[in-house]
This record gives structure tokens, sequence and C-alpha cells, in this order.
């Protein structure tokens, strides 16, 4: 194995496994602090418990995730020396937020876990409020680099290929910022609501009577379900602006080789670099014109319009980008189904419906690994779009290979710690009954 691609390899594994935490991070916190308003409202004791039961596993998990950010923090700098030197001046403020606000999140968590008798409930509730509220701000923070490195804006290059006139605020006003925040945001709060209702339908299944679940899931549907059906609409926008700014990402995504007008939209398929075409793909005419452009006779540049070495790895960003649009798809589906069943008769009360959310529990975590498949594997060979590629910025320390299988076995270690929590805490309720 090269030393770029154990670079490349620790990192993915290191993103792709904080991804999960950071998630969670987002969305769990406003879920406790929904179950909290509602029993400080109505009296509702089964609120109160969710509400304690949520708030302990989200510092389980909230720990977890804040060692994993934090390796990540520190292989940006000693696996990318060469990216950190040639964007730290433009990225650098974002990064300064994010730590910022993660440190308020931290704080906040503090006072919401051990304030539950000691400050007031309006001061419980705010802080409550304040920690989902900067788990969402962190989490854009975190995006808005990774827009920056999608479509880089803030800055004029010099005659020898350096930045003059930085500016970070602009930097952090990518044409790519807005929608990868909000598809970010989105699939946070669907992919974790869908989750801890599918935690609870599994429990009603075995218990329909228990006030706990019934609650929990009416909690965790509100949050996931809407996201769920909006994330399809915040993917289009996002995928015009990659149409924009990253065409030949477009192209690996659709298995798109010719540059033609009206191209086709493809559902399946393989790409095959060697013959330069995708096969057994089921093809919509004029499809991927018209969600592109809004034209069905708009031209998509294919991928055959720039030199091998320029693409992405096809076949790889193609699977992850169809396996992302089905899960979500099925996930939207469920979640119309679940708004459906609520407006009519007792969502708990559909044995159907819980199964389906079973089904569907891991289903956003598996489409937000694929996205972000999608995001990194589609903009190689480049780390900065158009500016750096991803091989300039390795560090020319040798032997990577070792960090990787040693990060390797410590996340396996952590996955196997999280679990065993986490299932822990989802036996214990399985005796409430509220």
């Amino acid at each position: 194995m090269s030393d770029l691609l154990a670079a490349r390899s620790q990192m993915a594994m290191s993103l792709g496994f904080h991804i999960v935490f950071a998630e969670i991070g987002i969305a769990m916190p406003l879920l406790m602090v929904l179950a909290e308003w509602r029993w400080r409202r109505t009296g509702d004791a089964a609120c109160h418990e969710l509400a304690r039961r949520w708030a302990k596993g989200t510092a389980v998990l909230f720990a977890v995730g804040a060692v994993s950010g934090t390796v990540l923090s520190f292989e940006l700098g000693l696996l990318w020396p060469g990216f950190m030197r040639f964007a730290g001046p433009l990225i650098g403020l974002p990064f300064s937020l994010e730590g910022f606000a993660f440190f308020l999140e931290a704080i906040f968590l503090g006072v919401y876990l051990y304030g539950w008798d000691r400050v007031g409930a309006r001061a419980h509730l705010a802080s409550g409020m304040i920690v989902a509220a900067s788990g969402a701000a962190s989490a854009v923070f975190v995006v808005l680099v990774n827009a920056w490195m999608n479509a880089p804006t803030g800055y004029e290059l010099g005659a020898d290929g350096r930045f003059l006139h930085i500016d970070p605020v602009a930097a952090m006003q990518s044409p790519a910022a807005a929608q990868q925040a909000l598809h970010m945001l989105l699939a946070a709060y669907a992919a974790t609501g869908l989750a801890v209702a599918g935690v609870h339908a599994a429990m009603l299944l075995r218990d329909g009577a228990s006030a706990f679940h019934r609650r929990g899931l009416a909690i965790a549907l509100l949050v996931g379900a809407p996201a769920a059906v909006l994330q399809p609409l915040s993917g289009d926008l996002s995928a015009r602006v990659v149409a924009l700014t990253q065409p030949v990402k477009l192209a690996a995504l659709e298995g798109q080789w010719r540059t033609e007008r009206g191209a086709p939209l493809r559902i399946g398929g393989l790409p095959d670099a060697a013959r330069e075409q995708t096969r057994w793909a089921l093809e919509i005419p004029y499809g991927l014109s018209l969600l592109a452009f809004h034209d069905p006779a708009a031209e998509v540049r294919g991928l055959t319009a720039v030199a091998r070495e320029d693409r992405p790895p096809v076949a790889v960003v193609h699977i992850a980008f169809q396996t992302m649009v089905a899960l979500g798809t099925i996930m939207a589906l469920v979640a119309l189904w679940a708004g459906w069943t609520a407006w009519r008769r007792d969502v708990a009360s559909d044995r159907r419906l819980l199964r389906a959310l079973v089904v569907v529990a891991p289903f956003g975590f598996i489409a937000t690994e694929a996205g972000w498949i999608v995001t990194e594997v589609g903009r190689q060979p480049w780390v900065v779009q158009g500016l750096m590629r991803t091989a300039t910025a390795v560090t020319p320390m040798p032997g990577l290979v070792v960090p990787l299988v040693c990060f390797t076995l410590l996340y396996l270690g952590l996955a196997a710690i999280v679990v065993a929590l986490v299932a822990s805490l989802v036996r214990e309720s399985r005796t409430v009954r509220g």
C-alpha cells in the first residue's frame, strides 16, 4: 500500500467513524429538549424519563465523538501538512468557530446533565436548547470548510500560485456552503430521528402498551420524519450546485461518459472505465439535463472531456451515489407513511409501520457514509477543487500504513465499547413502562 493510499484510508476511516457521532450530537440534544419541554408542559412522567435517558445516551456518544473529532483535527496536520499550509489562512476561521461551538456544547451539556435539581426549570431547558443549537452550529462550520474545498472562493491567485487578498469570510460563503450545510443538518435529523424511532418501534412490537416507548416514538418521528421528507429536495439543490461547480463529479455520479445535450438520468448500472461506458443502467431520457439544469436540452459535460488522471474512481462514486439516493428515498417514503398514519390513527397501533421503522433504522447512517464517499472520493484527484491535488498535500513521512493499522484497531475497540453501552441503555429501557 502506498503512503498516499494509507493516508487517504486513515482519513476516510476516521471521518466515517466520526460522522455517525457528529450526526447524533446534532440531533439527540433536540430530542431530549423536546421531551423535557413536553414534560414541563403536561407533567407526562414518560417524557421526563425519556429526557433523562436520552441525555445519558447523548453524553456517552458525545464523549466518543469528541475523541474521534480530536483525532481528526490532529490527522489534518500530521497527514496533510501541505493542505493545511496551503488552505490554512482561508479555513482557519470556520475551524476556530467550530471549536468555540464545541466548547459551548460541552459546557452546557454538563449543566444539563447535572442541573436537573440544581438550576431552575427555565435555565435547565435553556441549557438543553444551547446544546442543540451549538451542536448544529459546530456541524455547519465544519461543512463550510468542506464546501470551500469543493468550490473554493475568497482569494486571488498570484503569478506564483499563492493566495493574494485573502478573505476568510468570503471563503465561508462558497457557492456550495448553504446547500451542503442544509443537506448535512437534514441528514443528521433524519438519520438520528428514524434510528431512535426504530428502537422504540422494536420495543413497541414487544409491548404495545408502553407509554414510554409511545412517547419516544412520537418525538423521534417528529424530528426524523420531516427531515427525511425534505432531504431529497435538499439533495436536488446540492446536485445542481455540483453541476455548476464540479461537472466532473456530476459526470461520475451519473456515469456520464460522453458530453451531450439531453443527457439521460441513470438508475443503477455499473460504470466500466476501460470501455468508458455505464452498463446495465435504466436510462430515463433527458432526465439528467432536466434535474441538473432544469432544461431537458442542457449540455452535460462527460468524463471523456477531461484526462484520465483528472477523473475520480467512477464506479465507487456512482455506486455510493446510487446507494445514498435509494436509501434516502426509502426513508422518505416510510416517513410519509408514518405521517399519513399519524393523521388517521395511532402510529404505535400499526404493526406493519413499526416493522418498517425497525428496518430503516440504520438507513440514515449508511446513506450518510455513502454521501461522504460521494463528496470526498468524487472530488479526487483534488483535495481543493482545481487548486491542489491530494498527492501534493500528503505528508512526505514514510510508513503511513503503521498508524493506519493502529487507528483501525483503536476505532474497532471504540466501536465495540459504544455498541455495548448503547445496548445496555436499550435493555434498561425495556423495563420502563411509563
